[in-house]
């Protein structure tokens, strides 16, 4: 099934109505659909260049939007349809995220999990409900939100104009890898930035 919605949404990236088809994908993306936007990104770029800038921006936009729509079911809904969500991607221990990430450290813990996961191809809807449902800081929770849905719509936009359709197969085979590793990088700066300068 999500190998079907995936080449949907490459269909849907030469439709006349690509832009608003994207927004719809960014937002329910981060929610509870499994296809990525990356999937309309990548054709989209490439067929038209000059808006790569205005197609990562929708993106990131519409996903952010609909990361918040994503903590509203886990805040207000958790028990009719967060449930059935993480049932759905096999995560069924959804109370160890309450004990153990409500606490002061688990939740700076919890603000690099989430950039981790809005960066990265793992299932984001997951964590944008689990962070209303373990009622984490909300500026933080769209902090992290912009800026790791921000630097990977962007970098897919950008590196679809700037090496063509060849990094459709660069990132379905390398892809999950080298976000991981990025990730990581980001996190181990951010966290040595914040223990010599802030603390």
């Amino acid at each position: 099934m999500i190998k079907k919605l995936y080449d949907q949404c490459i269909l849907w990236a030469s439709h006349k109505y690509a832009m608003p088809l994207l927004a719809l994908v960014s937002f329910i993306e981060s929610s509870f659909f499994p296809a990525p936007p990356d999937a309309m990104i990548v054709p989209m770029t490439v067929a038209k260049k000059n808006k790569f800038l205005k197609i990562a921006l929708i993106a990131t936009s519409f996903s952010v939007l609909g990361a918040l729509f994503g903590y509203l079911i886990g805040y207000v809904f958790f028990n009719e349809i967060g449930i059935k969500i993480f049932e759905f991607y096999g995560h069924e221990n959804f109370n160890v995220f309450k004990e153990k990430f409500s606490t002061k450290g688990g939740a700076a813990s919890w603000f690099g999990i989430l950039f981790a996961a809005a960066f990265t191809p793992v299932p984001f809807k997951v964590f944008t409900i689990s962070s209303g449902f373990i009622h984490f800081n909300l500026l933080f929770f769209i902090f992290a939100s912009i800026i790791g849905r921000g630097l990977r719509y962007f970098l897919v936009a950008y590196l679809s104009y700037k090496y063509g359709a060849k990094i459709g197969p660069f990132l379905e085979k390398s892809g999950t890898k080298w976000t991981m590793i990025i990730a990581g990088i980001i996190i181990i700066m951010g966290l040595g930035i914040y223990f010599l300068f802030i603390k």
